[in-house]
């Protein structure tokens, strides 16, 4: 597991960016030390876009786009 400079381990997500119809246009791997940190690189990284954020198979958060 990799770890954070502090020595913490950092955790791996799966950001799914969604299209209009609800579908996966793209994705990106995320490291993180815990959920809250995740989201937050989730929303700096997709501009308003709506997305799923996954660890494994555990659902971390979903996130409707600022246009919807």
């Amino acid at each position: 597991m990799p770890r954070f400079p502090g020595g913490c381990p950092l955790r791996t997500y799966r950001l799914y960016r969604l299209d209009g119809a609800g579908k996966i246009s793209a994705a990106e791997w995320i490291e993180a030390v815990d959920d809250d940190e995740a989201r937050l690189r989730a929303h700096e990284s997709l501009d308003g876009a709506s997305y799923e954020l996954w660890e494994q198979k555990r659902l971390v958060g979903r996130i409707a786009s600022s246009q919807d």
